[in-house]
């Protein structure tokens, strides 16, 4: 049997001594795609700082494969796209682990450039500043710059926040078509439970210090929800997509 790419083995997780998350235990298996959903605070993010190893667990073990290759796309907000970089700079800087200190990027980092961006859609926009994009295309130059170091495992963090309905359905189209057609491992963390309910195989749910973890079918369902969110839920289904809401005890409905 193949070694997950990841795995947490009874971890809690916090700053300082303040546990955050308790008792994580789960694995990512090649091949996973997985959505890590919550609300914000609730520690999504938290997970995914331990498993980059960016965070020390309080207890517990974080395992990795020796092979294990990330490719972090942060949110957006956390960019700074004021800096006067084309796109292809911006990938680029995905590379940065494999260009000798002192060197600076060749004809074959600028190769691979252009092929994450074709990978991504975007290759015509390699020398646009990446501030002058919309919110969608630096979306995908993002990924871009996570592809190109190779990863086999690639995270996303709220990749479709404040973006138009139009402009996520491509987003989420397009991590899925990577995972579908490149065999990529896939954990996209975000708060919109709707959303990625209809993309990813499994489903983390991250509520009150722990994470729930099941296939979708098995995660979105009326009864699982209603006793994570301690509100009734519908779940529905129109053209094939799944749609979730909440409906409070006055008899107003809302998205989850």
């Amino acid at each position: 049997m193949t070694a997950p790419l990841v795995g947490f083995d009874r971890v809690f997780l916090g700053y300082g001594k303040r546990p955050v998350m308790e008792d994580v235990s789960f694995q990512v298996p090649r091949g996973d795609f997985l959505g890590v959903v919550g609300p914000n605070g609730s520690g999504k993010t938290t997970i995914i700082r331990a498993m980059l190893g960016t965070l020390t667990p309080i207890a517990g073990i974080v395992t990795r494969d020796p092979e294990l290759r990330f490719g972090y796309v942060p949110q957006r907000d956390h960019v700074d796209s004021l800096y006067p970089l084309t796109v292809r700079d911006v990938v680029i800087m995905g590379r940065y682990d494999r260009i000798p200190i002192g060197r600076r990027p060749g004809a074959t980092d600028r190769k691979a450039a252009q092929v994450a961006l074709e990978q991504v859609g975007i290759p015509d926009l390699a020398d646009r500043p990446l501030a002058s994009l919309s919110g969608g295309q630096k979306q995908r130059a993002l990924i871009a710059r996570a592809l190109v170091g190779d990863p086999n495992l690639l995270v996303l963090d709220e990749p479709t926040n404040g973006m138009d309905l139009v402009s996520t359905t491509q987003i989420l189209g397009l991590v899925r078509d990577l995972h579908d057609d490149r065999g990529l491992t896939v954990i996209m963390v975000s708060h919109a439970l709707n959303e990625v309910a209809n993309y990813v195989r499994r489903i983390g749910l991250v509520f009150g210090g722990r994470l729930r973890l099941g296939t979708v079918a098995e995660i979105i369902n009326e009864s699982v929800l209603t006793e994570v969110y301690g509100l009734p839920v519908e779940v529905n289904s129109f053209n094939g997509h799944r749609v979730v809401v909440a409906r409070s005890h006055q008899g107003s409905t809302g998205h989850v």
